[in-house]
């Protein structure tokens, strides 16, 4: 669960970020909509950095809110996702459900390489099985 109320503390979230080895989480309310997000770089940079008691920090207190978050729509491309993390200097991005506004994910900068790198894997591998007379321009067998 990549979800954290914006109630919880601010050790609440670190120990989710090592606990599911990840760098962000969504926010919630206490109707469970995501309401911001929050990353290791807030806190870093709003505890940390700042020697504040992670203990008696709200997560609401060093989150980003809409409409300072940037997401991606179920139905982007790569592409579209990685313009908006670059436009933004982020690492990751909120999945919704356009249809319903529900939020169905999240991804990073680390999963967008993982799939470019597969297409581009699966594109030279294509290439070099053509150049050497295998599988011809169906692919390798």
């Amino acid at each position: 669960d990549f979800k954290i109320n914006e109630d919880n503390t601010a050790n609440n979230a670190v120990k989710r970020f090592a606990a599911f080895n990840i760098g962000c989480l969504a926010v919630t309310d206490n109707k469970n909509n995501i309401v911001g997000v929050l990353s290791q770089r807030d806190y870093i940079n709003k505890i940390a950095a700042l020697e504040k008691d992670a203990m008696k920090v709200k997560v609401k207190e060093i989150c980003s809110y809409a409409p300072n978050i940037i997401i991606a729509k179920k139905t982007d491309s790569l592409e579209q996702c990685m313009n908006k993390m670059l436009f933004k200097d982020i690492r990751h991005l909120l999945v919704v459900d356009e249809t319903n506004n529900e939020f169905v994910g999240m991804i990073s900068i680390k999963d967008l390489i993982k799939e470019i790198m597969k297409d581009k894997n699966d594109m030279i591998t294509r290439l070099t099985d053509f150049n050497i007379g295998k599988g011809a321009f169906f692919g390798s067998e």
